[in-house]
């Protein structure tokens, strides 16, 4: 079906339901005017639906004339009668049935404008506050949760501006750094406010421009809060400031803007503004929306995994840089490791090389380079914020400290198990390492004493018990001579085995320790032979009873 026979005829299914085409939007969408009617109303809404003329994008909907008894506020409802009918991402439209889909689309606004006559929010769909409260990037740098005055840094990235606010200026200026911003200012007038109440826009004109727009606004929806942002704007006021920026923490999400002083118009007559002053002279100042972006490093943690607890706070320890540590690492970082007074050790002796490249996290630049210092060079420039140290040294000879964590990536039996007879009476261990050329991975949690270590996995081993596969793996070998020789595997087997490690790091720090056996077959050719289990310690294990 060719693009414009689909627009006809979905135009024309419109026309069916009582909407006439009046012509198109500035951007190219199809515009069209008539009913909404939500389900067992009695009476309809006149609105404007607006079509994508590909189909990819959802219909926008606008409803013309708002009902009288509509409150200033309402959810889904937006600026001049725009409504938020459904959250994009969460459906998949089917471009080979735009007639379907535009119609279904329709009948879901009229289901949404239903529910908000009736008062009852929608509870699967989510406000799209942001659609309406756009302006430059204020980008948030906060850890802690105190309120009141913050420290703002505002930098230049060409011809673009923006503000950081931080409370830790080392900690942000860090990340600064990689982003080659310029730092111009750090005077900027900031406070912290909270409400506990989420955004929503007006129904009438939107967005504010000026701070009896912004005062009308908020003292619809939270009248503390009111009363709190005024309070700021006064004292930037009787500051002296240029300007204030206002951050307003609500459950849904941060939001800001900033108030620009008229200091000649404000302070013409040499009058001082006093705090309740009622000739408030401020009102009329005008207001510019910021979009605010969360850059700390909690937010970063958890906004994937917002149900688990992360690894902030925890001191890990990951032995070898290699093939496997470099992507756990990674992965580590990026679940919090390291930062909220967390730290990340990483420990490896031996350097990059070039045969090293084809399946290791670091690349070219870092030929010749030792791996622990590399790699922990790397994830700062990944994660600034994060707290991570390299020890170029064998792990017999590392000073580790106090741990919460031990994770041994080296894939080297021999280290595994002096490890085991080191550290397992000191703290929990997670051992990872790939079987054969590629063919399984495994990982073993030892929290307490009476689970398996790795040097118990051997003697079961031995035993031919808790086995890979059934059968025998593979001996593969490849490379030149005897000091030329290692085993061949992509770097899909390593982040296989990395995802793994990562995956049971998460379930460690969530109190999940079973099962402490778990194994992922790669190569389908073999079958697996041990599933996931706890297997207990080994009686005869020399590590154990260390």
């Amino acid at each position: 079906m060719s693009d414009a026979t689909a627009v006809t005829e979905v135009i024309e299914a419109f026309k069916d339901k009582g909407f006439d085409f009046i012509g198109k939007s500035h951007d190219g969408w199809f515009r069209l005017h008539g009913p909404l009617m939500p389900p067992q109303a009695t009476s309809v809404c006149l609105c404007e639906i607006q079509l994508d003329p590909s189909f990819f994008d959802l219909p926008r909907v606008r409803l013309l004339e708002l009902p009288s008894q509509l409150p200033l506020v309402v959810p889904h409802l937006g600026a001049n009668g725009w409504l938020c009918y459904i959250a994009k991402g969460t459906v998949v439209l089917d471009i080979f049935d735009p007639v379907g889909q535009s119609l279904a689309c329709l009948d879901r606004a009229a289901y949404v404008f239903g529910q908000i006559m009736k008062g009852e929010m929608v509870e699967d769909l989510e406000e799209e506050f942001y659609a309406y409260w756009q302006g430059p990037f204020c980008l948030v740098d906060l850890q802690g949760k105190d309120l009141g005055q913050q420290q703002c840094i505002v930098t230049k990235c060409g011809d673009s501006s923006f503000w950081f606010i931080t409370d830790n200026e080392e900690r942000t200026t860090n990340k600064l750094k990689f982003l080659h911003h310029q730092i111009t200012d750090k005077t900027v007038l900031t406070y912290r406010v909270r409400t506990n109440v989420r955004p929503r826009p007006l129904t009438t004109d939107w967005p504010p421009r000026t701070v009896q727009d912004i005062l009308t606004w908020q003292g619809v929806l939270d009248s503390r809060c009111r009363r709190k942002i005024h309070q700021r704007i006064q004292e930037g006021n009787i500051k002296k400031a240029n300007g204030v920026l206002i951050l307003v923490e609500s459950p849904l999400m941060t939001y800001g803007f900033v108030v620009l002083y008229k200091r000649q118009e404000s302070h013409g007559r040499g009058k001082r503004i006093k705090l309740g002053d009622r000739r408030d002279l401020t009102f009329g100042l005008k207001v510019m929306p910021v979009s605010v972006v969360r850059i700390d490093d909690r937010y970063l943690a958890e906004r994937n995994i917002p149900t688990l607890q992360t690894l902030a706070g925890k001191n890990i320890a990951i032995v070898g840089c290699g093939t496997i540590g470099g992507y756990l690492s990674e992965m580590l970082v990026k679940a919090g490791a390291g930062t909220s007074g967390g730290k990340l050790t990483l420990v490896d002796f031996d350097c990059l090389y070039p045969q090293n490249i084809g399946r290791h996290r670091l690349g070219f630049p870092d030929l010749f380079s030792n791996k622990a210092i590399a790699m922990a060079n790397e994830l700062k420039r990944l994660s600034p914020g994060s707290n991570v140290r390299a020890l170029p040294v064998d792990a017999r000879q590392a000073q580790l400290g106090p741990l919460d964590l031990l994770i041994d990536a080296s894939g080297e039996e021999s280290l595994g198990h002096w490890l085991c007879g080191n550290y397992l009476s000191s703290t929990s261990m997670l051992s990872v390492w790939i079987e054969g050329p590629g063919t399984a991975v495994r990982a073993l949690l030892r929290t307490d004493r009476s689970g398996a270590c790795y040097r118990c996995l051997w003697h079961n081993n031995k035993n031919r018990k808790l086995r890979t596969v059934v059968g025998s793996l593979p001996v593969l070998l490849a490379g030149h001579g005897c000091e030329g020789l290692y085993v061949p595997f992509p770097a899909s087997v390593s982040v296989h085995a990395a995802s793994l490690g990562a995956e049971m790091a998460l379930d460690w720090v969530n109190g999940i320790y079973s099962p402490s056996l778990r194994t992922r077959l790669i190569d389908a050719n073999y079958q697996l032979a041990t599933p996931d289990c706890d297997p207990p310690r080994d009686t005869d294990c020399q590590a154990c009873s260390s």
